[in-house]
């Protein structure tokens, strides 16, 4: 049941989320950088569940880049660790997540992600499936750069195939080969920590989408921000290049 603050307005179908400012919140804080994403860990789950409970078709949270291995090796392996955690949790809370309606869906490179990582969020979407209420995508492995080139790659094989010829392409075409094919494109992208970028994210599917930038670390990110989020978002005038 969508809240009465949202009654009447142009919702969101579809929220992206990068999930910034973790390692700044725990240097800020003198902490290690690992136990800012864990403070952002949980941030995700309490975020995911308010967004199922007001009524958003589908988040898609950017939780790990292409670029992110780039980071010393102590703190890839603390946010591998996380998503370990948080895999073996969402399998103990299976009845759970089935009364919340949440069906997980990987966007992003199986290769290069450990492999006991890749089964547990194979096992994961396999479980999720049948969930109807808000679909989940993990942006783990990703890039938007690989999403296109992965997308191209696929046309260019049906082509070398003769089952497509090169001038018949068409946006939809690139759009069906994407990780994150039939589903709506971001209506509206959050990022928090002070930034004004993508980052390489969505950068296909974001060609009409609404930003909302704060200067709040993600793990200090609340409901309540993402209920302003929401808010200025329905007060855009939204015209898709029309007048």
């Amino acid at each position: 049941m969508v809240p009465e603050k949202f009654e009447g307005i142009n919702m969101p179908r579809h929220i992206g989320i990068i999930m910034d400012g973790n390692g700044r919140w725990a240097s800020k804080r003198g902490l290690e950088r690992s136990e800012g994403h864990k403070a952002g860990a949980e941030v995700f789950r309490r975020i995911c569940d308010y967004g199922a409970e007001i009524g958003i078709e589908c988040m898609t949270f950017y939780a790990f880049s292409t670029e992110n291995w780039r980071r010393p090796p102590k703190e890839v392996a603390a946010i591998m660790k996380l998503f370990r955690s948080f895999l073996k949790e969402a399998e103990e809370r299976e009845k759970e997540n089935e009364r919340k309606g949440l069906r997980f869906h990987l966007i992003g490179e199986k290769r290069g992600l450990p492999a006991d990582i890749v089964k547990s969020i194979e096992t994961l979407e396999e479980e999720s499936a049948d969930k109807k209420i808000m679909r989940v995508n993990l942006a783990i492995n990703y890039g938007g750069r690989d999403e296109i080139l992965h997308s191209v790659k696929e046309l260019a094989a049906r082509v070398k195939r003769g089952e497509l010829s090169p001038g018949d392409i068409t946006e939809d075409d690139i759009s069906a080969n994407l990780f994150t094919a039939g589903q709506p494109d971001p209506d509206l992208i959050i990022r928090p920590s002070g930034e004004y970028r993508l980052s390489n994210f969505m950068i296909w599917q974001a060609a009409y989408s609404e930003f909302w930038f704060s200067d709040i670390l993600w793990p200090d990110f609340t409901t309540d921000d993402l209920d302003r989020a929401i808010l200025d978002y329905a007060a855009r005038n939204r015209r898709f290049g029309a007048v």
